[in-house]
């Protein structure tokens, strides 16, 4: 590997569609196989949906015959016989690493990962690492609480992988980071958008330029980041003096798909995973160049198999002509535009958090910090109000005029007009992982499947 080369491996990255498709194909055949003989989940799933793994001879019977696994099923299945019941394909002492997730609306799903696994999910992370100019002679500060989250558990594995150095930033708090940034001096921070910029604002508070911590890269996950959000984007690297860059993972799936260094979209690793895209509601594949829902095979979570595994992303993709990377990979513009779940139709118009993160951040006064609270209007119809904070130059006496701003904007950008409260800054809560700026108030049965995302 020579530092002046574009690509982790030109050889995946740069591969004829026809070849990969034929790759992945095989790899397919293998993997349906593999499932049904080593998951009593798959076999049985299989079964009942009278498919034999042998009949799966083209793409199409792929597509068409092979049923979509969701992530209730495979929580349903490790309750049989927990941790992992029978969702398992391996055997548990083949079990190296475990995370879950959050279990917010109730079961956690548990994620095991074989040796095998780390590497694979490790690898997915050095491809985008080496294709935004990050090499091994860089050193990467993680400002994260670690736990049983997968999140950047596999991005350290990433860095094993490309040979960089790793400081943990685990276990203390976020002006105890900043010192070590400025005394360890890091080049990569790897952190949740939402961290970043509050690392950023509490350094402005010590005393500290964030600009003079020394960083180059910013590289990010767990969130819409950089290329879902330029404004944001431009936030980050002004604020640090870096460029910004974001992986789109499924913690469950694997970090599926690593930075573009155009900075407006990613790149499915068409080495480790496969995916169509597909209307959440009819099932059918959607045109290249249209959205729908995400939904991934994966080549190296062995250990718990995801097979056209739902994963509610809403993105849009394109894969016929390379990219001007370089990379064949299928590409999703602007990553995770949305998510099917999480979606409020508001007088006939779908409303996705992203959209509204867009255009909020667009207008001159606010500030990156905001909320969406969906609630129930007079009528009982759906509604959304937005409270952002104002940028701490603007008088507290102009603060009506931005609220009617942002919701024009609002109205003109996306088609439906919106309530907006700005409020003081520091109002809302900061978060060191996943920023919660979706808030369902509407009655339990009214709400989306998580109440704050």
């Amino acid at each position: 590997m020579r530092s002046d080369d574009r690509f982790w491996s030109s050889y995946w990255e740069c591969m004829p569609r026809k070849r990969l498709e034929e790759v992945q194909l095989r790899r397919i055949k293998q993997l349906l196989k593999y499932a049904y003989e080593n998951s009593r989940f798959y076999h049985e799933k299989f079964r009942k949906a009278g498919l034999k793994v042998d009949d799966v001879k083209t793409m199409e019977d792929f597509v068409k015959r092979v049923p979509v696994t969701t992530k209730e099923e495979i929580t349903a299945a490790q309750s049989v016989s927990p941790p992992f019941g029978e969702a398992l394909a391996c055997d548990p002492s083949e079990v190296l690493h475990v995370f879950q997730t959050s279990g917010t609306t109730g079961t956690p799903l548990r994620i095991p990962f074989t040796h095998y696994d780390t590497i694979k999910y490790g690898e997915d992370w050095a491809y985008g690492f080496w294709a935004v100019g990050i090499r091994p002679s860089d050193s990467f500060y993680f400002a994260f609480g670690w736990g049983m989250y997968t999140g950047f558990w596999s991005s350290y594995w990433g860095v094993r992988r490309l040979g960089g150095r790793v400081i943990s930033g685990g276990g203390v708090g976020t002006e105890d980071r900043i010192r070590q940034m400025q005394s360890l001096r890091p080049t990569v921070l790897v952190a949740t958008p939402t961290y970043a910029l509050y690392l950023a604002e509490t350094a402005r508070k010590m005393g500290v330029d964030p600009k003079s911590l020394g960083l180059k890269y910013f590289y990010g996950a767990g969130e819409p980041g950089p290329t879902a959000l330029p404004k944001l984007r431009d936030e980050i690297e002004s604020s640090f003096g870096v460029k910004a860059y974001e992986l789109y993972g499924v913690a469950e799936v694997g970090a599926i798909a690593p930075a573009c260094p155009k900075q407006d979209g990613t790149h499915l690793n068409e080495s480790n995973y496969h995916c169509i895209v597909m209307d959440p509601e009819s099932g059918e594949v959607v045109a290249e160049g249209e959205r729908g829902e995400n939904v991934v095979t994966s080549f190296s979570q062995l250990a718990q198999p995801v097979i056209k595994y739902r994963t509610k992303d809403v993105v849009e993709w394109h894969h016929s002509e390379p990219c001007e990377c370089g990379r064949t990979w299928t590409f999703f513009k602007g990553t995770v535009l949305g998510r099917t779940d999480y979606v409020v139709k508001i007088r006939g118009v779908n409303v996705y958090q992203t959209a509204v993160e867009n255009v909020v951040r667009t207008v001159p006064g606010t500030s990156p910090h905001l909320e969406m609270h969906i609630r129930l209007d007079e009528r009982g119809m759906d509604d959304i109000l937005i409270k952002v904070e104002a940028d701490p130059s603007v008088p507290t006496s102009a603060y009506k005029d931005l609220e009617d701003a942002v919701s024009e904007e609002l109205r003109r950008s996306i088609g439906v007009r919106l309530n907006v409260e700005v409020v003081r800054p520091a109002t809302l809560p900061r978060y060191e992982l996943k920023g919660k700026k979706m808030i369902d108030e509407r009655p339990r049965d009214r709400q989306l499947p998580f109440r704050g995302v």
